[in-house]
Protein backbone atom coordinates (compact mmCIF):
# COMPACT_ATOMS: atom_id res chain seq x y z
CA UNK A 1 0.00 0.00 0.00
CA UNK A 2 2.86 2.40 0.79
CA UNK A 3 4.35 1.81 -2.68
CA UNK A 4 1.02 2.66 -4.30
CA UNK A 5 0.80 5.95 -2.40
CA UNK A 6 4.41 6.81 -3.28
CA UNK A 7 3.80 6.06 -6.98
CA UNK A 8 0.63 8.13 -6.95
CA UNK A 9 2.45 11.09 -5.36
CA UNK A 10 5.31 10.81 -7.87
CA UNK A 11 2.84 10.63 -10.76
CA UNK A 12 0.97 13.70 -9.46
CA UNK A 13 4.22 15.64 -9.00
CA UNK A 14 5.35 14.72 -12.52
CA UNK A 15 1.99 15.70 -13.99
CA UNK A 16 2.05 19.05 -12.14
CA UNK A 17 5.60 19.77 -13.32
CA UNK A 18 4.64 18.88 -16.90
CA UNK A 19 1.57 21.13 -16.83
CA UNK A 20 3.59 24.02 -15.41
CA UNK A 21 6.19 23.74 -18.18
CA UNK A 22 3.56 23.46 -20.91
CA UNK A 23 1.83 26.62 -19.64
CA UNK A 24 5.15 28.52 -19.55
CA UNK A 25 6.03 27.35 -23.07
CA UNK A 26 2.68 28.54 -24.38
CA UNK A 27 3.12 31.94 -22.74
CA UNK A 28 6.63 32.32 -24.20
CA UNK A 29 5.51 31.39 -27.71
CA UNK A 30 2.65 33.87 -27.51
CA UNK A 31 4.89 36.72 -26.33
CA UNK A 32 7.94 36.20 -28.56
CA UNK A 33 6.38 37.09 -31.95
CA UNK A 34 5.25 40.44 -30.58
CA UNK A 35 8.80 41.24 -29.48
CA UNK A 36 9.89 41.48 -33.11
CA UNK A 37 7.30 44.05 -34.14
CA UNK A 38 8.39 47.60 -34.85
CA UNK A 39 8.39 49.71 -31.69
CA UNK A 40 5.60 52.21 -31.26
CA UNK A 41 6.92 55.73 -31.11
CA UNK A 42 5.81 57.54 -27.99
CA UNK A 43 4.30 60.97 -28.25
CA UNK A 44 6.72 63.45 -26.82
CA UNK A 45 5.52 66.12 -24.47
CA UNK A 46 6.38 69.72 -25.21
CA UNK A 47 9.69 70.80 -23.71
CA UNK A 48 9.40 72.19 -20.21
CA UNK A 49 11.68 75.06 -19.28
CA UNK A 50 12.42 74.55 -15.61
CA UNK A 51 15.29 76.24 -13.82
CA UNK A 52 16.83 75.59 -10.43
CA UNK A 53 15.70 78.52 -8.35
CA UNK A 54 16.21 77.26 -4.80
CA UNK A 55 12.87 75.53 -4.29
CA UNK A 56 13.26 72.30 -2.31
CA UNK A 57 9.84 71.00 -1.20
CA UNK A 58 6.87 69.39 -2.94
CA UNK A 59 4.55 72.15 -1.78
CA UNK A 60 6.58 74.58 -3.89
CA UNK A 61 6.20 72.56 -7.11
CA UNK A 62 3.49 73.11 -9.73
CA UNK A 63 3.64 69.67 -11.37
CA UNK A 64 5.17 66.23 -11.02
CA UNK A 65 7.35 66.92 -14.09
CA UNK A 66 8.73 69.99 -12.37
CA UNK A 67 9.45 68.01 -9.19
CA UNK A 68 11.22 65.29 -11.20
CA UNK A 69 13.35 67.91 -12.94
CA UNK A 70 14.33 69.47 -9.61
CA UNK A 71 15.26 66.10 -8.06
CA UNK A 72 17.40 65.15 -11.08
CA UNK A 73 19.09 68.49 -11.72
CA UNK A 74 19.04 70.73 -8.66
CA UNK A 75 21.01 70.44 -5.41
CA UNK A 76 19.59 70.15 -1.89
CA UNK A 77 16.04 69.08 -2.79
CA UNK A 78 13.93 67.41 -0.11
CA UNK A 79 11.26 65.75 -2.22
CA UNK A 80 12.45 62.13 -2.50
CA UNK A 81 12.59 60.85 1.05
CA UNK A 82 13.14 57.18 0.16
CA UNK A 83 15.59 57.97 -2.68
CA UNK A 84 13.82 55.85 -5.29
CA UNK A 85 13.71 58.58 -7.95
CA UNK A 86 10.01 59.36 -7.52
CA UNK A 87 9.54 62.75 -5.90
CA UNK A 88 6.41 63.81 -4.02
CA UNK A 89 4.94 60.31 -3.77
CA UNK A 90 2.53 61.30 -1.02
CA UNK A 91 1.42 64.57 -2.63
CA UNK A 92 -2.19 64.07 -3.72
CA UNK A 93 -2.05 66.96 -6.20
CA UNK A 94 -0.02 64.90 -8.65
Amino acid sequence: MKKLIIYALLAFAGWSYYQKNIAQTQIVTQVEPQAFQAPVTALTQPAQNFTCDGRQHCSQMNSRAEAEYFVRNCPNTKMDGDHDGEPCENDSRF
